[in-house]
């Protein structure tokens, strides 16, 4: 049963939303402190996080960059009002998905669903896995990632994004079809979430200029494909 750890303040949300989470084959504990939380992380044993941005001692910000200093453990962020810089911020900082406040269990179930399934390899196919590159290569069984050679660290929002524009090299992804491909869902949509994770992988990704942005249209892979097997 995968383990969730929510990091809130707010002592009356942990029980019922264990109990719910359960009903979905979900262990979820809470810590109220974030020092807590983040020892407990560092500890081991969690499959993803659950972020509240108002923290006492240490904001939901600064927590997921302590985080993301040493993990790419999946990460959401709970967003007082649903501020748009509130999201802005923490997918910068590298969370993998964002829901406001108020919330129903259910989304956030499904929000969490999601991020957990990236982290699931999937089966190997009859043919070598790897998509390869010059200069980089791309394995979805073990989800692993090499630029020139030197393995990558990537959230698992990162890698399914690289993976789907890699899928089909050359072809352009709308910012919505690629919000879409990644939920797995219709979604509300939110083009800038995009934007700043391909700013992210482009980072990580330097100095190959993997990623091309066509104007009013959206990304592709820039890159040219590479054959060989391994």
């Amino acid at each position: 049963m995968p383990r969730i750890l929510l990091i809130d303040d707010d002592a009356d949300l942990g029980a019922p939303l264990a109990a719910y989470f359960a009903r979905f084959e979900l262990e979820l504990l809470q810590a109220l402190h974030p020092d807590e939380g983040l020892a407990r992380l560092r500890a081991g044993g969690f499959d993803a996080a659950i972020l509240d941005v108002m923290l006492p001692g240490m904001d939901g910000f600064a927590l997921c960059r302590a985080i993301r200093k040493d993990s790419d453990l999946p990460v959401l962020m709970l967003t007082a009002r649903g501020e748009v810089m509130d999201r802005v911020v923490g997918l910068e900082l590298g969370a993998d998905d964002y829901i406001p406040k108020p919330f129903e269990p259910r989304e956030l179930v499904a929000r969490v669903q999601t991020v957990l399934r990236r982290r699931v390899a999937p089966a190997a196919p009859a043919d070598d896995a790897r998509l390869r590159f010059e200069g980089l290569e791309i394995d979805p069984v073990t989800r692993s990632v090499w630029r020139g050679g030197q393995a990558l660290e990537l959230t698992g929002t990162e890698f399914e994004l690289l993976q789907l524009l890699a899928r089909e090299p050359g072809r352009v992804w709308s910012r919505d079809d690629i919000l879409n491909q990644l939920r797995g869902h219709e979604a509300e949509l939110y083009t800038r979430a995009v934007d700043i994770v391909i700013s992210r992988l482009r980072k990580k990704l330097e100095p190959l200029d993997a990623i091309k942005t066509l104007r009013n249209a959206g990304y592709a892979l820039a890159l040219a494909p590479r054959p060989g097997r391994g």
